[in-house]
Parts: structure tokens; C-alpha cells; sequence
């Protein structure tokens, strides 16, 4: 087992709901509710669920574009929640992130070089060394270095993801919080987007945080894979064993959903009654007992801690509960 690269512990990120006239808090949106779980040098975590459920909140607050409330995050042992900003600024080049919106995330005013090169000039690289690493990326995420004085609108929807990916490239980064970076494009291109971050990983012995709400795109790529749910999470395990042998009744649902390539293969649906709970407003107990097959009178009341059900599988389920403690 590799080092641990990133540990967060009890991550929380509320938001204020203020209103009237005097913008009065009146509550809070608990959009990351008491997260926890370790990521190890080259390895890729993905993290599950339906929108809204917290993912991208919680890849966002990692990396301190959003501050957390609560919590601790550190990277390579390092507590980095506190840190100021110019301490934060320069560990940033071991930290990147790549955005859902490849159409959104590109400034269009500006050319491919300039694009991917402007980490390169907040870190102090010289033009020259600039110019160079800028051509070097765009070689290795299958584009042409001519591409470099063109602008984002001459390219498709995978070309631009390609840049993307490219300028979080740009500083040598150790962890890169994916935040859904195929969910926008066409599945035929999404394969190739896929296999080309995992031939990245291994090329350059990266790690991975893999947000996305499509549990097929998360098994193509992850080795573990965490469920969210309503901020928080519910299931966390390897890969095959959260395919083969789910725990969670929110986990079990959602793998029903997917569709199977064997047309004489049938699957029982479950279908979850209900809307997701407002993350203002959540249910006591646990969570997800508002829409459970399963749920039991302790759900409604306590909630579920997180705990060891086998062998590096953690759930958050009375199911599996002891009733001892």
C-alpha cells in the first residue's frame, strides 16, 4: 500500500441562508456534512452520487477554493486548513483540478498558450521555458503544438477537456481533483478523455479524486469508490466490492439503475420513493430513511456512524450496525 497523499477528516462545509431586508442568517445548507476518508499516492478515488448530494463541494473545499467550516485536510501529512494565503498559493502547484464545463472553463478571449501557460507564469517560469512546456503538454494529451495559437472556440468539446487537462498538468501536480470531467461530452469521446487520465496517472504517477454521478464512468476508472448522500458519506470500498456485493440501500438502488450491455440479462430495479431532502433541512436520524426500502425506527432518530463492516469497507447503515454500542 502506497503512502497516504491525502487524509480528510470530519470535513463540514455549511452555507448561510440570510433573509429580509437586513440579510439576517435564517439557516444553513449543510452541502459537506462530516466527511472523512484517506486517498494513497497513485491511487483513484472515486466519489459517487446524485447531483447535489456534496461531491463537488467537497473537491472544492479540499483544495481550499472553498473554505471549509469544519475539519481537517491534509496532504503528503501536512494540515493544510489553516494555512495562509501565500502558503496555500505554493502548494498549488502539487494541487490541481479539472472542471466539469470544458466550454466554460476556458477563458475565450484567450489563445491555447496562453491558457495552459498562465501557472506556469504565476509559479516564475521564464517565457521561453513557458513556450517549451506549453508544447510538451499539448503533445502529451494527443494534441498538435500548432494548436497553441489558437483560441478555445476552433476546438470540440474533447479537444477543450484535452487543454484543460493540460493546464492542470502544467505545475507537476501530485493530486488533481477531477470535478465530473467527462459528464459534458459524448460517451464515445468520454472513453477516450478515460483512457487518456488513466495513461496520465500511470505516466506520471498521479492521484486522483474522481468526482461524477455516472457509476459507469466511476467503475471504468476508480480503484476505490465512495457514495455520497446528502453530504455525506454512505459507502466507501474497492472497486469490484462495491460492484459485486453493495451494502447500502442507497448503493444497492443505484447500481440498479444501470443498464447492462446483455439484453437476456435482467436486473431487479429498485425505485426510490420521494424527492432528495432539502441539504437546509435534512431528516433526523439518518439521511436517507425518508426514501429507504429498508429503513427502521432507529433511522429516523440516530444517525448511523461510518464504520468498518469488512475488510476496507466502510458503510453508514444501521443494517450493520452494532447494536451493542
Amino acid at each position: 500500500m502506497q503512502r497516504p497523499i491525502l487524509e480528510v477528516s470530519h470535513l463540514k462545509k455549511y452555507f448561510d441562508v440570510r433573509g429580509g431586508i437586513f440579510g439576517k442568517k435564517v439557516g444553513e445548507v449543510k452541502a459537506v456534512d462530516d466527511v472523512s476518508f484517506t486517498v494513497h499516492e497513485g491511487e483513484i478515488l472515486g466519489i459517487v452520487g446524485e447531483s447535489g448530494c456534496g461531491k463537488s463541494t467537497t473537491g472544492k473545499t479540499i483544495l481550499r477554493l472553498i473554505e471549509p467550516t469544519e475539519g481537517e485536510i491534509k496532504f503528503e501529512g501536512q494540515d493544510i486548513t489553516s494555512l495562509n494565503y501565500e502558503a496555500m498559493r505554493k502548494l498549488r502547484r502539487d494541487m490541481q483540478i479539472i472542471f466539469q464545463d470544458p466550454y466554460a472553463s476556458l477563458n475565450p478571449r484567450h489563445t491555447v498558450e496562453k491558457i495552459i501557460s498562465e501557472p506556469l507564469l504565476i509559479h516564475g517560469m521564464n517565457k521561453q521555458e513557458r513556450k517549451s512546456r506549453v508544447r510538451e503538454l499539448l503533445e502529451v494529451v494527443g494534441l498538435s503544438s500548432y494548436h497553441a495559437s489558437r483560441y478555445p472556440h476552433q476546438f470540440s468539446g474533447g479537444q477543450r477537456q484535452r487543454i484543460g487537462i493540460a493546464r492542470a498538468l502544467a505545475n507537476h501536480p501530485k493530486l488533481i481533483i477531477c470535478d465530473e470531467p467527462v459528464s459534458a461530452l459524448d460517451v464515445s469521446v468520454q472513453s477516450q478523455i478515460l483512457n487518456l487520465m488513466e495513461s496520465l496517472r500511470d505516466q506520471f504517477n498521479l492521484t486522483y479524486v474522481f468526482i461524477a454521478h455516472d457509476l459507469s464512468v466511476v467503475k471504468h476508472i476508480s480503484d476505490r469508490v465512495g457514495v455520497m448522500y446528502l453530504g455525506r458519506l454512505v459507502e466507501l470500498t474497492d472497486k469490484d466490492k462495491l460492484y459485486d456485493d453493495p451494502k447500502h440501500p442507497y448503493t444497492k438502488a443505484l447500481l440498479s439503475a444501470v443498464p447492462l450491455p446483455d439484453p437476456d440479462v435482467e436486473k431487479e430495479r429498485i425505485i426510490l420513493e420521494g424527492d432528495v431532502p432539502s441539504p437546509s433541512n435534512p431528516p433526523t436520524g439518518c439521511a436517507f430513511h425518508t426514501r429507504c426500502p429498508m429503513a427502521m425506527d432507529i433511522c429516523k432518530d440516530i444517525r448511523p456512524s461510518f464504520e468498518q463492516v469488512e475488510v476496507n469497507h466502510f458503510v453508514a447503515c444501521h443494517l450493520y450496525s452494532d447494536p451493542a454500542q
